[in-house]
């Protein structure tokens, strides 16, 4: 049997999620330890996926209860509901590869795509609601313009234009022009995901594993990326010592791209083990101060300064979707470790 962590981790659920459903009889645990926790065996498993699969088709939590509680609710009648949603989807599929297909033609010919092929990459992507749905619950989707207001899918589009237009320039990432854009891109990225970091880690790993279906191609993500930190750099460089910013450049280069898989890795570790007491949130904590110290250094005077940045320029924090929370939970698994 499961407890109410592991399920949640295994699920890629919230464990307040699951007290939610328990609380108004949705999802009722099978039995509970002796200590009082709740403790989920195959059949509540396989209630789970039922209601998650009726979420995904937008039915409301009130709605999936007392469709549970009819003969239509059967297990095979979501499974066949879920094929059908399925091949509905590789149709969709199969219709954006052939537009990103087109959309690499023309970038590998060297011509310049119009504002209407990226609308048109874009819109497609939008209709793929499963790509969002691997990542995002209904509530999570909800709160992300990008994901159900067209005005916001159009400015991101024309986001995605001007970055291609800059790197088809050749406009080194590191030039004012791309810097300015770089500021923009960040500020549209925190205003569409409400300045929550844990939206923010969740598309950033999405738009990382994603970049297809996404409608950033990857060259064009890379741009990005390197325009941000060339950004970040000119506000590192008022608190840290050359040497370091050396240091952060070749870390970067080499190693920044794990950030991203790292933090979605200790966002599961703090839903799996609130506490931070167990042997996975200790390697998990090894794991991030090994990257950070190959990103800073291990002076302390450095270290200090970097925290001190972090907390006075707010450019700094943006991006990433690093939590207070998350650090607070790192600095416990530290200290449990030790």
């Amino acid at each position: 049997m499961l407890k109410v962590g592991e399920l949640a981790a295994l699920a890629d659920l919230t464990v307040r999620t699951l007290h939610h459903y328990d609380s108004i009889g949705l999802l009722q645990p099978s039995a509970r330890s002796d200590a009082g926790y709740r403790l989920y065996d195959r059949d509540d498993v396989a209630r789970l996926h039922q209601i998650q699969a009726l979420r995904s088709f937008g039915m409301s939590l009130a709605d999936i209860g007392l469709y549970l509680d009819s003969p239509a609710g059967s297990p095979l009648a979501v499974v066949e509901r879920q094929i059908a949603a399925l091949e509905q989807q590789i149709h969709e599929t199969k219709r954006m590869r052939e537009q990103l297909l087109r959309l690499r033609g023309e970038l590998a010919g060297g011509a310049t795509p119009e504002l209407s092929t990226w609308l048109t990459t874009l819109g497609q992507t939008m209709d793929m609601m499963n790509v969002y749905e691997k990542y995002f619950s209904r509530e999570e989707l909800e709160k992300l313009p990008i994901y159900r207001d067209d005005a916001v899918k159009a400015q991101w589009a024309a986001l995605v234009e001007q970055a291609a237009g800059l790197m088809q320039s050749q406009v080194a990432p590191e030039s004012e022009a791309a810097k300015a854009f770089a500021l923009r891109w960040l500020q549209a990225f925190e205003r569409d995901t409400a300045g929550d970091p844990d939206l923010a880690a969740k598309l950033n790993v999405m738009a990382r594993r994603e970049q297809d279906a996404v409608g950033i191609p990857g060259p064009v993500m890379n741009y990005v990326f390197q325009a941000t930190a060339e950004l970040k750099y000119d506000t590192w460089s008022k608190h840290l010592r050359p040497i370091v910013i050396a240091r952060m450049r070749r870390h970067h280069a080499t190693r920044g791209h794990e950030w991203t898989g790292l933090i979605d890795k200790v966002r599961a570790g703090m839903q799996a083990d609130p506490d931070a007491a167990g042997p996975q949130a200790h390697e998990l904590a090894r794991q991030w101060m090994a990257l950070f110290h190959d990103m800073v250094g291990t002076d302390s005077r450095d270290i200090d300064a970097f925290r001190a940045a972090i907390t006075t320029e707010p450019v700094l924090r943006m991006g990433p979707g690093i939590s207070d929370a998350m650090l607070g939970w790192l600095r416990r698994a530290l200290a449990a470790s030790r």
